[in-house]
């Protein structure tokens, strides 16, 4: 198995990062022209990985879906960090904090508007931490 770990700053707002690049060079890198699969794995409660078409409105889309879900308001029991931040823990039950993706002759098998993204509505945490694995097979 090949690892690596990047880091990816999304700031103090809800966000949706493109992990595509990073994961494209990754697998370029370790995987020549053989088949595997990339794993990609976000450690922390409050964010996931998602495959989606990112820009034309999708991204925003997807925030305002977020939000009419897990409204950032008084209701949830965990309380700690800015208002609402007890809907940031229940994320993981909409996006996986993992995903994996099938690698073809040393490429990803993503489709033509597809992208891996990190999904982090937790404004508390502007940073995080991302691991990709490639297994040959």
């Amino acid at each position: 198995m090949e690892h690596r770990e990047i880091t990816i700053v999304t700031g103090s707002r809800p966000a949706l990062a493109d992990l595509t690049p990073a994961c494209a060079s990754f697998v370029d890198e370790v995987a020549g022209e053989g088949d595997g699969i990339l794993t990609v794995f976000v450690p922390h409660a409050t964010a996931g990985v998602v495959v989606v078409e990112l820009g034309a409105g999708s991204d925003a889309d997807l925030l305002a879906a977020l939000d009419r879900l897990l409204p950032r308001d008084d209701r949830w029991r965990h309380r700690h960090g800015s208002p609402g931040h007890g809907a940031d823990h229940v994320v993981p039950l909409l996006a996986s904090p993992s995903l994996s993706v099938p690698v073809i002759a040393g490429r990803l098998t993503l489709g033509t508007w597809q992208s891996i993204a990190l999904l982090d509505p937790n404004g508390d945490n502007r940073e995080r931490r991302v691991q990709l694995a490639f297994v040959a097979g």
